[in-house]
């Protein structure tokens, strides 16, 4: 079982501990994420608006060539899973999680059309 204040505290509040990649990338989905949904109404979920906003800044290269003036209604239909008009922190980081596949599926693809092997994205 993961127990993350055993050693969260003590990761973000020392000088002496330098965090790894994967660390800072998961303290970084965790600050996002309640970046945007202390906005509006539950303060552990995001909302539509709250969403849109997320979408608008910090997805902005991945969004840039959909121009569906419906794509925020679509995407909170795609990661509301338990359909309650909002979406938590478990929705949010299997959504993320989908979307990084997703990107390092396309990436491998054009590895191996260019005969490169995946030590190159390193």
């Amino acid at each position: 079982m993961f127990f993350p204040w055993l050693w969260w505290p003590a990761l973000v509040h020392s000088a002496a501990n330098t965090p790894t990649q994967l660390e800072v990338a998961m303290d970084t989905m965790i600050r996002i994420f309640h970046r945007y949904s202390c906005k509006e109404g539950d303060r552990f979920k995001i909302n539509k608006g709250e969403l849109k906003m997320l979408l608008q800044r910090d997805l902005t290269e991945s969004l840039s060539c959909q121009k569906d003036p419906e794509l925020v209604d679509k995407i909170m239909q795609d990661l509301n899973a338990n359909k309650d008009n909002e979406v938590d922190f478990n929705e949010f980081v299997v959504t993320v999680a989908a979307l990084t596949v997703t990107c390092n599926d396309y990436f491998v693809e054009q590895l191996k059309k260019k005969g490169k092997t995946s030590s190159t994205l390193i």
